[in-house]
């Protein structure tokens, strides 16, 4: 495995993090709790030491589960990445954005990082995960409602207190990271990034490479997109975030299959999957320090670690580069 220190933090995660969004079940149809706890296992006996969780995948369940992983695992040896600020459990509020449960019925969720919320989603934080500080503390999405350095106030007094290491943002412009910059040395940015959705590359890779923050990427295979093993017309549950994704109508998996057929033979060349070799590529480009990556169960999540495994040549990323230029024009 190959990892990244997060800044001057002391914090140090694995290039390619277990990303526990799936793990929770919400937006992705439930889960099977032995499956993740055992895919978190697999995954770690490979050395992906980093998790990546939130409060609000599964509403709790998430980090339960990532609980109960590491209570057999050295917790000096394992980096705990969760966010605050996506709260379901609010009785009022500035209206945010639906969503569905794990249930698939409605769910209103507000982006709220006001200081007394932050310090109440922490605690509540660490009890579910049965531990006493969070190694990377990420603002989930921006709060237009909360000033950004009140935010980050909160945060430095958690990170004063030993409650968590270091902080980082999410879903951040370049523009929230330098008002966040005021107040707080912000560490890494974790944001969307694949072979269809490569817009970061414009202004927050730039910016971070600058100013020596970590680009942590989520759905770098594109909620599976990018495995090649989507089909069109495939049926995705109503609670499934990809029912109805626009990433997902039959045309959009035809295209996207078409050209991940063109660069499929070099990943057998190297007796890789398809998966495996999206990976190596996404953390072959350039500024992008880690990937978070789901597994429901330990043998996904050992073919998601043994992607680090995988040696690409300057001529073999350049002739991936050259395939994705259909892709350019597709809708993210």
């Amino acid at each position: 495995m190959e990892y990244q220190e997060l800044g001057n933090s002391g914090v140090t995660v694995s290039r390619i993090t277990f990303g526990s969004w799936a793990a929770g079940g919400w937006m992705w149809g439930g889960t099977e709790q032995n499956d993740a706890v055992g895919a978190i296992h697999a995954s770690y006996d490979l050395g992906v030491t980093s998790i990546d969780t939130a409060p609000i995948y599964g509403q709790g369940l998430s980090e339960e589960i990532v609980g109960e992983a590491i209570k057999t695992l050295p917790r000096d040896k394992v980096q705990i990445l969760t966010k605050f600020g996506m709260r379901w459990d609010l009785a009022k509020g500035d209206f945010a954005m639906k969503s569905k449960d794990n249930n698939g019925h409605d769910l209103d969720v507000y982006k709220y990082a006001g200081r007394a919320s932050i310090i109440k989603e922490c605690e509540d934080s660490l009890r579910r995960l049965g531990t006493d500080y969070i190694d990377l503390y990420q603002q989930h999405w921006p709060d237009v409602t909360t000033p950004i350095d009140e935010t980050m106030e909160a945060v430095s007094r958690l990170i004063e207190q030993g409650k968590v290491r270091a902080a980082g943002v999410s879903n951040y412009s370049v523009a929230q990271m330098q008002e966040a910059e005021k107040t707080l040395n912000i560490v890494s940015n974790q944001v969307p990034y694949s072979m269809v959705r490569r817009d970061i590359e414009a202004d927050v890779v730039p910016h971070c490479i600058e100013h020596k923050k970590v680009v942590l990427v989520y759905s770098p295979l594109q909620l599976g997109l990018l495995t090649g093993k989507m089909k069109p017309g495939q049926h995705f549950d109503a609670s499934d975030l990809r029912n109805g994704h626009r990433l997902f109508t039959p045309e959009s998996i035809t295209r996207v299959n078409a050209t991940l057929n063109k660069i499929r033979p070099l990943a057998e060349t190297k007796n890789a999957t398809l998966g495996q070799l999206v990976l190596r590529w996404t953390l072959a480009q350039p500024g992008i320090s880690g990937a978070l990556v789901g597994a429901r169960n330990p043998e996904q999540a050992v073919q998601n670690a043994r992607a680090i495994d995988l040696n690409l040549t300057f001529e073999e990323l350049d002739y991936i580069n050259k395939q994705l230029v259909a892709l350019q024009s597709a809708p993210a």
